[in-house]
């Protein structure tokens, strides 16, 4: 029988968690007769935003339906301070579920502006919690960029107070490798390492598993960025390493002699998502 070895931290992160259960709270005043919507997906798991939106969670379409009978819970990504004040202004209750993680890069992106640096974050450009930091920034009236890849480095270059901060679901490894770069031609440098706890575990769970395992499975949405960057972690270290998004998509022709499966899954998959997955794997095996 293969031996699968799930990896101690895989599936859902407090900051997630919380806003599940926000949402959960949330949805209950639908029986009162109030609308409750989500500024973009919740989270980044596609089946959870389904089980949500099946207790009567909506994804917002047009802001213009809104009015006071209506609730927006603000996702766990976060938003610009300007969309809140918008929103409040229409006369709706706001439902905060911005990850207290995602609230502490706002407040070093705001703390670097007014001590004068110029702010770099390290994340990906069209990411929405990249966009509300974004706009914190901008409140305080400072200047920065967003780093994505070493290319965007181009416009560090004479700069010579620069401060640095990080999506909280970046990549250690490209976080250290631009932190270097810029500490060689900055005057001053300060860095504040905005990546949460949960994705550097996530992240420390891989390296130590995916060279230890026949096959590495790594579970999660293909819109969740930390999912992905676990997927081209295990790559790295391991050729037989998969990104699914649910069970269905698992291959019986990937675990051909192997004895050992590793399992992880990022930090917006849900338990019962990662289960149907051990499950799946076990009949696959089996048949083989």
């Amino acid at each position: 029988m293969v031996e699968i070895v799930i990896a101690p931290h895989a599936g859902f992160c407090f900051g997630v968690k919380r806003a599940i259960n926000l949402a959960e709270e949330a949805v209950k005043e639908t029986l009162q007769g109030r609308k409750v919507f989500s500024m973009g997906p919740l989270i980044h798991n596609p089946q959870e935003v389904r089980r949500l939106e099946g207790k009567g969670l909506a994804l917002l379409e047009k802001e213009g339906e809104l009015d006071d009978k209506s609730t927006v819970i603000v996702r766990s990504h976060g938003i610009p301070p300007k969309k809140e004040r918008e929103l409040l202004s229409m006369g709706v209750k706001l439902v905060d579920a911005t990850c207290p993680f995602v609230k502490a890069v706002h407040e070093a992106v705001v703390r670097l502006s007014e001590e004068g640096y110029f702010v770099v974050l390290v994340g990906e450009k069209n990411h929405p919690e990249v966009i509300g930091t974004l706009g914190y920034l901008e409140e305080a009236g400072g200047r920065g960029i967003v780093v994505e890849s070493r290319e965007d480095l181009k416009e560090v270059l004479g700069k010579e107070k620069v401060g640095i901060v990080a999506q909280t679901t970046q990549n250690e490894q490209f976080f250290k490798e631009v932190v270097g770069e810029i500490a060689l031609w900055a005057r001053e440098v300060k860095v504040i390492n905005t990546i949460c706890n949960a994705t550097s575990e996530r992240q420390e769970d891989v390296y130590e598993l995916a060279p230890k395992v026949d096959v590495m499975i790594v579970v999660g949405g293909k819109n969740s960025g930390n999912t992905r960057r676990l997927y081209h972690i295990a790559r790295s270290l391991n050729p037989r390493s998969y990104h699914v998004e649910t069970a269905e998509e698992l291959k019986k022709e990937w675990f051909e002699g192997a004895k050992r499966v590793g399992l992880t899954a990022g930090a917006s998959t849900p338990d019962w998502i990662i289960q149907q997955a051990v499950e799946r794997i076990r009949e696959l095996t089996q048949e083989l």
